[in-house]
């Protein structure tokens, strides 16, 4: 069972979660039908993730076998036949497909829009396995467009409208994350004194540079969007505070990635690290407070 986990990469489902924040920043967490909507989307996006994963995987088996992390996975150690691999990715695409019609007729509502969303991913991504992964820069800018799409996704499935800051700031909040995990890469490739067609156009002074720009960048969308009028109209001015809760999160990641030379994946790093952990979960809660009990703090 724990292969075809390791197959689907559910671990990275987190990710996915993007498609509850139109849910999360409208105050509408607690509609139960519009909650319904959003896991739907989740589930349809994560099933579509998990077949690329499974096609990228397929594409890579002989590469990720020289490759002293990847070699584990299920495909390139043999744990899973291609045959099954295949089985499994065509299951995922049917599942995907009547999932998109059972909502559509459920919830009686047009996810035309969403299922756009949902196939211009696959494509995207596709394309990215196969190509585009090894071109410089646009494979970091596919990474952060694919988080795009997902809170995309979630405001499509709900009809919950996303302020233009909300998608500028989730496309660069996730163009950090794959600076810093090409970062790792190359540092990994130092160490190994092996290195890889997709980190041609990279070197770690570059990643350093783009990093702290991007980081930069972030925080600059955040703030903007703090001071908006509608989301100081919806939550209350006190949401402007809640930038120092993402200004320490991004220090620590760069403390933790350009200080301490954590080679690991953004999203490991975030598992791991118990000062981001904390600073998170402040930041949610103060957004909860803000959102469902403004009076609390008047």
């Amino acid at each position: 069972m724990i292969k075809y986990l390791k197959l689907l990469r559910v671990e990275q489902w987190v990710k996915n979660t993007f498609v509850f924040l139109p849910l999360f920043f409208s105050a509408n967490l607690m509609n139960s039908a519009l909650f319904l909507q959003s896991v739907f989307a989740f589930i349809i996006f994560s099933l579509a993730a998990s077949s690329i994963y499974i096609i990228n995987d397929y594409s890579d088996i002989e590469s990720d076998r020289k490759h002293p992390d990847k070699k584990d996975r299920p495909l390139a150690s043999g744990a899973i036949s291609k045959k099954t691999a295949i089985a499994i990715l065509i299951l995922l695409l049917v599942a995907d497909i009547a999932l998109i019609f059972f909502a559509q007729n459920y919830f009686k509502s047009n996810l035309l829009r969403f299922s756009y969303i949902v196939g211009f991913y696959f494509v995207m991504n596709i394309a990215y396995t196969f190509k585009l992964k090894h071109v410089a820069i646009i494979d970091v800018c596919l990474i952060a467009i694919g988080f795009v799409l997902r809170i995309l996704a979630g405001g499509y499935f709900t009809g919950i409208p996303i302020s233009q800051w909300a998608i500028l700031l989730t496309f660069v909040l996730a163009l950090v994350l794959a600076l810093g995990k090409r970062r790792g890469e190359l540092i990994n490739a130092q160490l190994s004194g092996k290195t890889r067609k997709s980190l041609d156009g990279y070197n770690v002074q570059f990643a350093d540079i783009a990093l702290s720009i991007s980081v930069t960048l972030a925080i600059i969308c955040y703030l903007m969007f703090t001071l908006t009028p509608e989301v100081q109209q919806r939550f209350g001015q006190k949401v402007f505070y809640t930038v120092i809760f993402v200004v320490f999160a991004f220090l620590r990641y760069l403390q933790q990635t350009l200080v301490y030379n954590k080679t690991e994946s953004p999203t490991k790093i975030v598992y791991k690290d118990r000062y981001i952990q904390i600073t998170i979960v402040l930041w949610v809660f103060s957004f909860l407070i803000l959102i469902y009990d403004q009076n609390f703090l008047k």
